[in-house]
C-alpha cells in the first residue's frame, strides 16, 4: 500500500502547489482583505441587494407624487337631433364637453406615504448590509479555515519527515540488533497513515477554495494564493460583553433592517385610519357649442367612506403587521445579544488555549521528543515513547493551529452581529 499512496500524496500536493505558485503576486487569498475586495465588487448576492435598494430608493419620490390628472371628452348629439349623419368633429356635433380632473388625497396621506417608503429604503439598505456582513463573515471564516488546512498539510508533511528519519534510526539499530523489526514496521505505518491524511487535508483544501470562489464570483477551479497570516485578535479590553452589545444595538445591520421595517409597518397603520376619510376629486369642464365656449362647470367628487366594517379590518390588520414587526424587531436584539455573548466566550477561550499550547504545553512536548529521539538513539528507551512523544508534539501544534482558526472564526461572526470591524 506505502508504494502507492506516497507517489499520489506527493503528487496532489505538487499538483495545488504549482497551482498555487504561479503567478502568486496576482492571486488573492494571501490575506483576508485581498479576498475582501474582490467579493465587494463580485459577489451577485450583494449586486443583487444592491440593486433591491436601489430600486426601493426610486420609489419614494413616487409615493410622493400626485395621481396622473385625468382628461375626458364627451361629443354631445353627433346627429344634432337627426339633421346630419353622425360626426366626431367637436365643432360639428351639438356640444363637446372637455373634463379636466385630478385627485387628491386626503392631507397627510401623501407625507405617510413618503415616510412609510422612506423606512422601506432604509430597510433596503440594512438589508443590502446584513448580506454583506453575512458574505464577509463567510470569506473570514473561510480564510481561517484554508490557514488551518494549509498549516495542518505542512505539519503532516513536518510529521511525515520527522517519521522517515525514525525509520532510518529504526533500520541502523535493527541492522545493528539493537532493536526489533517491529520498530521499523510501526515506522513505516505511521508513515503511511500521514500519506492517508495528507490526501485528506488537500482534498478539504480544493473543497474549501471552491467554496471561497464562489463567494468571490469566480471559476471554482482557479487558484488562490496560500494564507500568509491571520488577523490579529482583539485585545480583552475590547471584549467586553455590555460594550459591543451597545455597539451591536446602535450599528447591527439586522437590527436596523428589522427596525425599519417597524417603522414601514407603523406608517402603514397610520395610512390605513387615513381610509376613514375621503379622497376628494377636482374638476374643470369646459363645453364648446360649435366654434364657441360659453358654459365653464367646477366639480367636487369624493368617495363616501360607508362600509366601516371592512375599514375596521384593515385597521386592525394594520395594527397586527405593527405588532408582528415590533415582536420580530425584539426577537433580533435578543437573538443577537445571546449570539454575541456565545460568541464572545468562544473567542476567548480559543485565546487563552492558544496562549496555553504556545506558552506551555508545546515547549513541554518539544523537549519531550528531543529527549526521546536522543534517549532512543542510545537505547534507553523503545520505539513506542518515541511515538508517543511524536503524537504528543503533533498534537500541541494541531491544537495551536485549531485555536488560531476558531478564534478568527469567532471574531468574523462578532464582526456580522457588529456591522463593523471589531
Amino acid at each position: 500500500m506505502k508504494r502507492w499512496i506516497l507517489p499520489l500524496a506527493l503528487s496532489m500536493i505538487g499538483a495545488t502547489a504549482v497551482a498555487q505558485n504561479a503567478p502568486r503576486s496576482n492571486l488573492p487569498g494571501a490575506d483576508v482583505e485581498s479576498l475582501l475586495s474582490l467579493a465587494r465588487a463580485n459577489n451577485p448576492d450583494l449586486a443583487g441587494m444592491r440593486f433591491d435598494a436601489l430600486a426601493a430608493q426610486e420609489r419614494i419620490a413616487q409615493a410622493d407624487a400626485l395621481p396622473d390628472p385625468r382628461f375626458k371628452l364627451e361629443l354631445q348629439d353627433v346627429t344634432k337631433m337627426g339633421a346630419q349623419n353622425p360626426t366626431l368633429w367637436p365643432g360639428d356635433v351639438g356640444s363637446t364637453r372637455y373634463t379636466f380632473s385630478q385627485e387628491l388625497p386626503w392631507f397627510g396621506t401623501r407625507a405617510l406615504k413618503r415616510e412609510q417608503a422612506e423606512a422601506a429604503a432604509q430597510g433596503a439598505d440594512a438589508a443590502t448590509q446584513t448580506v454583506w456582513a453575512d458574505v464577509e463573515s463567510r470569506i473570514k471564516q473561510g480564510f481561517a479555515q484554508l490557514y488551518f488546512l494549509q498549516r495542518s498539510a505542512q505539519l503532516s508533511q513536518e510529521v511525515l519527515g520527522l517519521m522517515q528519519r525514525l525509520e532510518q534510526i529504526a533500520r541502523s539499530r535493527y541492522a545493528g540488533g539493537l532493536a526489533p523489526q517491529q520498530d521499523v514496521i510501526r515506522a513505516q505505518t505511521e508513515q503511511t497513515a500521514m500519506q492517508g491524511e495528507l490526501i485528506s487535508l488537500q482534498t478539504d483544501l480544493r473543497s474549501n477554495q471552491s467554496r471561497m470562489n464562489a463567494l468571490l464570483a469566480r471559476p471554482f477551479a482557479a487558484p488562490l494564493a496560500e494564507p500568509q497570516s491571520l488577523r490579529a485578535l482583539p485585545t480583552a479590553d475590547k471584549l467586553d460583553f455590555a460594550a459591543l452589545e451597545q455597539r451591536a444595538r446602535e450599528h447591527s445591520p439586522q437590527l436596523a433592517s428589522d427596525d425599519a421595517k417597524f417603522r414601514a409597518a407603523d406608517k402603514g397603520q397610520e395610512l390605513t385610519f387615513k381610509g376613514r376619510y375621503p379622497t376628494i376629486t377636482l374638476g374643470l369642464a369646459p363645453t364648446q357649442t360649435q366654434n364657441d365656449f360659453k358654459t365653464w362647470d367646477l366639480m367636487l367628487e369624493m368617495n363616501i367612506p360607508l362600509w366601516q366594517g371592512t375599514r375596521r379590518a384593515q385597521e386592525r390588520e394594520a395594527l397586527a403587521m405593527r405588532d408582528a414587526a415590533e415582536a420580530r424587531r425584539n426577537a433580533t436584539a435578543n437573538q443577537v445579544a445571546a449570539d454575541l455573548s456565545d460568541n464572545l466566550l468562544a473567542l476567548q477561550g480559543a485565546q487563552q488555549t492558544e496562549a496555553l499550547v504556545s506558552n506551555s504545553l508545546l515547549p513541554q512536548a518539544e523537549l519531550s521528543l528531543q529527549s526521546a529521539l536522543a534517549a532512543y538513539e542510545a537505547g534507553k528507551v523503545d520505539f513506542a515513547t518515541v511515538l508517543d512523544a511524536q503524537r504528543q508534539i503533533r498534537q500541541a501544534k494541531q491544537s495551536r493551529i485549531k485555536a488560531l482558526a476558531e478564534g478568527q472564526a469567532r471574531l468574523a461572526q462578532i464582526e456580522r452581529l457588529l456591522g463593523e470591524d471589531l
